[in-house]
């Protein structure tokens, strides 16, 4: 047995000590004091090794909340937990295959992680996993009990580069981290390698990759659709639709959770663009990050300030769920002095400030700024027919 292997076996072994050891949890629960008296109480009870463990886990089940509803029984990595998807999430892309394949005998979850996609998925049909770790294999299992998903899925440790996808269902979930856990934007840095996702992704019947919406995805995957998904204004995946779960060539933008999607091909539409009028609205970032801003203004009737900007005007007052939406109350000059002066009189006691691509300070600017009132404003920094301008404005709530 290699050093690596005897390692990992280590590994395994407290993690399956540590699950047989649930009264630790409550034990963490009910320890008291800084978080040095809390170990020290603890290891008077278990060794060392299995509190430190026991103490990351119960820290990342209070994070995992967000994501997971029984987050309080999963079990993660602090790395995993990380790449893992939101049920929210998990959950979308699962009805995507439940609502386009008709037939489906298997779906096939590669690079599983901790299962949570493969949770999911069991819904609609057994699934098979596969991961290279161990430790990632034993995880995704528990929690398939967490779930009562057991019985609908199954496991094998196995490297997947070589594994054949021909008329098969997949979902993959590729490693996107190097081997000190900072993330990799190139696809070519990635594991399984781009040119096997590639090869997937024309071989199987049909499949999702789901990649970083950082990574450099763009022309990547010629024959597929390419999805940004954001939830709660904030971008978190990019999938990469193959075979018959994909609108071949197409682009897509969806806001969760109200699911709506923006559907195009991004060099198909053609923006107009305006001076600021009295509403300017900030794109949601599946939007952006899929380059769907003119598709975007043309189908809401918007312009553009810039076409070096994605902020958008109105005259009128539009609401979407692609748009966080502020009432202007007057545009200006990028000059700070004049800055300082309007709010002054306008009372300002509160500012936001938002900037996609002007070169600002912002904690310089904002301790500089008059905030002695009472009024919250927003400061849109942006490019307004090649010139900077100061937007001030408003944030407008939701219309119910």
């Amino acid at each position: 047995m290699t050093t690596e292997n005897s390692q990992t076996t280590k590994q395994i072994q407290l993690w399956q000590q540590l699950e047989q050891t649930p009264e630790l949890f409550a034990d963490i629960e009910s320890a008291s004091g800084s978080a040095l008296q809390r170990q020290q109480q603890l290891r008077e009870l278990y060794p060392a090794d299995l509190v430190r463990l026991g103490l990351d886990l119960h820290e990342l089940r209070q994070r995992a909340g967000e994501k997971l509803s029984r987050a309080d029984r999963m079990w993660f990595t602090r790395q995993s937990l990380e790449q893992t998807s939101s049920e929210a999430l998990a959950e979308y892309k699962a009805n995507r295959f439940q609502s386009r394949l008709k037939g489906i005998d298997t779906i096939h979850d590669l690079c599983t992680g901790v299962g949570a996609d493969a949770i999911a998925l069991s819904k609609i049909a057994p699934v098979v996993t596969y991961d290279l770790d161990p430790i990632m294999l034993q995880l995704a299992q528990w929690n398939a009990e967490v779930y009562e998903r057991n019985s609908q899925i199954s496991f094998q440790q196995q490297d997947v580069n070589g594994l054949d996808v021909s008329g098969k269902v997949i979902h993959i979930d590729p490693d996107q981290r190097d081997s000190q856990g900072k993330r990799n934007r190139r696809l070519e840095n990635i594991q399984p390698p781009l040119e096997v996702l590639q090869r997937m992704a024309q071989e199987c019947r049909a499949g999702a990759i789901k990649l970083s919406p950082a990574s450099n995805f763009g022309g990547k995957f010629p024959d597929c659709e390419t999805e940004l998904i954001s939830w709660q204004g904030e971008c978190k995946q990019a999938v990469i639709w193959c075979g018959e779960l994909a609108d071949e060539g197409l682009w897509r933008a969806t806001v969760l959770p109200s699911g709506e999607s923006l559907v195009g091909d991004p060099l198909e539409a053609f923006p107009e663009f305006s001076e600021v009028s009295n509403f300017v609205y900030d794109p949601d970032p599946a939007v952006v990050r899929a380059g769907m801003i003119n598709q975007l203004s043309e189908q809401l009737g918007v312009a553009r300030l810039d076409d070096a900007e994605e902020y958008l005007t109105s005259a009128e007052r539009i609401d979407s769920p692609f748009l966080s939406g502020f009432q202007v109350i007057e545009t200006l000059t990028r000059n700070e002095t004049h800055l300082r002066k309007f709010l002054r009189k306008l009372d300002v006691g509160e500012v936001e400030i938002k900037c996609r691509h002007l070169r600002i300070d912002i904690e310089k600017l904002r301790k500089s700024l008059p905030l002695n009132g009472t009024k919250a404003i927003t400061l849109i920094f942006a490019r307004v027919g090649g010139k900077s301008k100061v937007i001030v404005c408003s944030r407008l709530t939701n219309r119910q």
